[in-house]
């Protein structure tokens, strides 16, 4: 099983070289079976990743799951990578975050699994019935409207409002500036609050 291990411990077998081989190196090493590789490039990037994972999660004990989850898809996809399409630790980001909504939206969903059995053995009042609709339908116009914005304005507004990522987090994660995040936020914004105005 892997271990999780914090940025202020040291790596096993570290040498005090200061000369880092680059993350691209490793992951060409791990693309070809290295397990030293692989066991480096752990050692390098598994608390930022466990860091964003906690982030979305708050528990530390399913963050470290979904972290081993990502280091297995890793040693499992690396032939896959493309140097070309983005770094290494984007890479292991956006797979970190994936993930991590991924279990947020099982977790959602065997949530309104039970809620829905609990409403369904209760005599529901009319106020709550009247209320679940209500949300629905609040619901349903919010996807209308994030229907309108174009696919970059979505996903920034997605990854910052639905998987509480920082503008450097989604930076980092679409491998593309800060300004650029901000931009597609606010432009996204402005356009969701007119469809929403529209649709009221």
């Amino acid at each position: 099983m892997l271990r999780i291990v914090s940025s202020d411990e040291p790596s096993p077998g570290h040498t005090g070289d200061p000369v880092a081989v680059p993350l691209e190196d490793l992951m060409a090493a791990v693309a070809q079976g290295d397990q030293q590789a692989f066991s480096a490039l752990y050692d390098r990037t598994a608390s930022r990743v466990l860091g964003l994972v906690q982030r979305l999660l708050i528990d530390h004990a399913q963050s470290e799951e979904v972290t081993q989850e990502v280091f297995l898809e890793v040693w499992r996809t690396a032939p896959r990578f493309d140097a070309t399409r983005g770094s290494t630790m984007s890479w292991l980001l956006t797979m970190g975050h994936r993930r991590a909504v991924d279990r947020i939206r099982s977790s959602q969903s065997s949530h309104d699994r039970d809620e829905r059995i609990g409403i369904r053995d209760l005599d529901s009042a009319y106020d709550v019935v009247a209320e679940t609709a209500e949300i629905r339908i609040e619901n349903e116009r919010v996807k209308r409207a994030l229907a309108q914005l174009t696919e970059l304005q979505r996903q920034a507004i997605e990854m910052a409002y639905y998987g509480g990522l920082t503008h450097t987090e989604i930076s980092a994660t679409l491998s593309v500036p800060v300004g650029t995040v901000k931009t597609r936020l606010r432009d996204g914004m402005i356009r969701l609050r007119d469809a929403m105005g529209v649709m009221a």
